[in-house]
Parts: structure tokens; C-alpha cells; sequence
């Protein structure tokens, strides 16, 4: 398809004030981690590295990275599990309800983060009767995290087919050694990158584990969250917001490699 010079002239300023919405409050926030204000004020009077040795000296914020980095590790493990299951299950067999059921498994992830907080909070609190704790939120976590790695596995399930299955079985071969040798092999960068987008979905999120988290739990957003509109506080709250930035791209960006390199090979 091709567009005249002004689609293109047009296309590409939408493009680039798309771009500026999304991506300059991100450049404000890194500008005023090195600000020397402590209010934030706009633009900086000058510029420090005060903040960022007191980020890094926050028993604080070392603990809610800690936190977070646990949560997200074991409900990425989880997430793994289950995901890989349920995909085999819905893509190599055929069931009553399988459509049902691969559309409750997506819904998680498409409702309202603030619906899922409240019926999880409900469910620990009033059906099934445990106290909110750091086990909670990582099955909150893990609630959501499943959807990436089942879209990943799955996705990759339906391109590969069951030849090469078909083949291990007609040679003699058993499920878990078709699975170790062939299944597994083909699914492995999909499991990567499904692992990699749960990890950094699990440790930004905020909303759910705001419900979910007992009075003692921490996680990094909760921390910048608190410590937010405190005095003195905001430029210490801008630098763990940029090492936040950070840690959530990084994955991202490698699950993103990974899934091209495939297509690449392809």
C-alpha cells in the first residue's frame, strides 16, 4: 500500500506527538531525579547525584526491591507451570468448553486491574479465610502473568504442529521424553520471552497488589506510592521510578529480541 506525501506528512506528526505524550513525562522524571530542588520545581534550579546515593542507601527501597524481585520471580515460576499446561491441554486436545476456557484464562488480564484486586481481596479474605501476606499477592501475580506465557506458548504451539510429535511416538518414544527432546526444544525461546513479559508485568504492578498485600508487604510501586508526597522525598521517588523504568524494559526488550530472532529463523 502506498500513501501520498500527505498521508505520510501526517502520519508521521501524529506519530512523533504520540510518541512526545507518551514518552516526555518519562524524560521529566528522569531530568528531576538529578534536580537539586526537593519540590520538584520545573525547569531544574541545578543538578546533583545527591539523590541517586541516597536511593541506593534506602534500607527502604531496598527492601521493596528485594520484595518485588521475590514476587515476581515466583509468580513468573508459577506462571511458567501453569501456562505451559493449559496451552499443551488447549492446543493438542480437543474438549468440550475449550473455547470457554481459553477465554476465561485471557480475562484476567483484560479486566480492570482494580475488579481483579477487589475479587481476589474477597476471595482470601471472606471464602477462603487466610490473612493477606506476600503468598497472596504472588498468586494475585500469578493470576495474571499465566496470560503471557500461555499466549506465547500457545501461539508458537500452533505454528510448530504435531508432526515432529508424530514422528517421536512412531519411533517409540514416550510423552516425556517426545516432550524433553522435541516439545521443549521448539518451545523454548517462547517460554523465555513468555517468562521475561510476566516478570515485568509482575514487578511494576500496583493496583492488585494494593488489595492483595498485607500491612507488612511492600513491593517497589507500593514504596514510591508512600513515599510520594512526603517532604523531601520526591527526588528519591524519581530515581527509583527511573531504576523501575529500567528494570521493566530490560525484559521487555529482550522478549521482543527473542521473538524476532525466531521469526528471523523462520
Amino acid at each position: 500500500m502506498r500513501l501520498s506525501r500527505l498521508s505520510r506528512t501526517v502520519l508521521g506528526v501524529v506519530t512523533v506527538l504520540i510518541l512526545l505524550v507518551v514518552y516526555l513525562p518519562l524524560f521529566v522524571v528522569l531530568v528531576n531525579s538529578f534536580s537539586t530542588s526537593t519540590s520538584l520545581s520545573w525547569p531544574p534550579p541545578g543538578f546533583t547525584l545527591e539523590w541517586w546515593g541516597k536511593a541506593f542507601q534506602s534500607t527502604g527501597a531496598l527492601e521493596a526491591v528485594g520484595t518485588s524481585v521475590v514476587i515476581a520471580l515466583v509468580a513468573t515460576a508459577i506462571s511458567l507451570v501453569l501456562g505451559t499446561l493449559i496451552s499443551l491441554a488447549l492446543q493438542r486436545f480437543e474438549f468440550f468448553g475449550r473455547d470457554a476456557i481459553s477465554l476465561l484464562i485471557i480475562l484476567p488480564i483484560a479486566l480492570p486491574g482494580i475488579i481483579t484486586g477487589i475479587a481476589l481481596n474477597n476471595f482470601f479474605r471472606t471464602i477462603v479465610g487466610v490473612p493477606l501476606s506476600i503468598w497472596t499477592v504472588v498468586i494475585a501475580h500469578a493470576t495474571f502473568c499465566i496470560v503471557t506465557v500461555f499466549n506465547n506458548v500457545i501461539a508458537r504451539l500452533r505454528r510448530t504442529g504435531t508432526n515432529l510429535e508424530e514422528a517421536s511416538a512412531d519411533l517409540g518414544a514416550g510423552i516425556w521424553t517426545t516432550f524433553r527432546l522435541v516439545t521443549f526444544p521448539q518451545l523454548r525461546s517462547a517460554l523465555l520471552a513468555g517468562a521475561l513479559l510476566a516478570f515485568a508485568l509482575s514487578f511494576d504492578e500496583i493496583i492488585v497488589t494494593t488489595f492483595t498485600a498485607g500491612s507488612g508487604v511492600t513491593t517497589l510501586p507500593i514504596y514510591i506510592l508512600n513515599n510520594m508526597f512526603r517532604p523531601n522525598q520526591a527526588p528519591v521517588v524519581s530515581v527509583i521510578a527511573v531504576v523501575l523504568v529500567i528494570v521493566s524494559i530490560v525484559p521487555i526488550y529482550l522478549a521482543q529480541r527473542l521473538s524476532g530472532s525466531e521469526q528471523t529463523r523462520r
